[in-house]
């Protein structure tokens, strides 16, 4: 559970400094998954604006990476006051990373940060030909309700406790340090020319 590495990428946080990462890899979607994560069409220039926005206290990014690239994200945001602790997550994969457990990876690291920031109420809201995001839903025990060519799946979180916290932080901590190692691999590799003629 809570693994850094993923069919052969690595998870984790994104850092603030990363939203241009998270616009490239939202305007990367195919329709189709673009159709998923936004509940319709939407054009490239509200997914810029949007992904400027990803920044703040109140929302939690992990992210999918493979080779340096960010190709999945978990984007967790609290809705209005803390007090009411619930929060919206939506996820994003891009097509050849689908059906390989990534988007079970994300929202595992997504109820952990949600539970460690006294969130009861996880919501998940998806079309209704998503079958995809429902099934994930209901392997989270999520409570399913349709409306209006909608689903809306809640997660019931536990309260925060000493372990959950000490979890999220030897995660973060795992995969800052396989950020930092495979940020080094690839700066140190030789071009793809280079290997080609030897």
């Amino acid at each position: 559970m809570h693994e850094v590495f993923v069919e052969g990428g690595l998870i984790r946080k994104l850092w603030s400094v990363e939203t241009n990462a998270y616009r490239d890899h939202l305007l990367r979607l195919d329709a189709e998954s673009r159709r998923n994560r936004f509940g319709g069409a939407i054009a490239d220039e509200t997914i810029r604006k949007y992904a400027s926005m990803s920044r703040g206290p109140n929302v939690v990014l992990h992210g999918y990476f493979v080779d340096g690239v960010l190709r999945g994200v978990a984007d967790l945001r609290i809705i209005g006051p803390i007090y009411r602790r619930e929060a919206e997550a939506a996820f994003s994969i891009e097509k050849p990373w689908q059906s390989h457990g990534i988007g079970s990876a994300l929202l595992e690291r997504s109820l952990l940060a949600a539970r460690n920031r006294g969130i009861k109420h996880l919501h998940v809201s998806c079309l209704t030909d998503n079958q995809r995001m429902q099934q994930l839903a209901r392997k989270f025990e999520a409570e399913l309700s349709f409306d209006f060519g909608t689903v809306v799946g809640k997660v019931e979180n536990p309260l925060p406790t000493p372990l959950s916290v000490m979890r999220e932080m030897v995660v973060d901590g795992h995969s800052f340090a396989a950020a930092c190692v495979d940020y080094q691999s690839r700066l140190f590799k030789p071009p793809a020319k280079a290997l080609a003629t030897t």
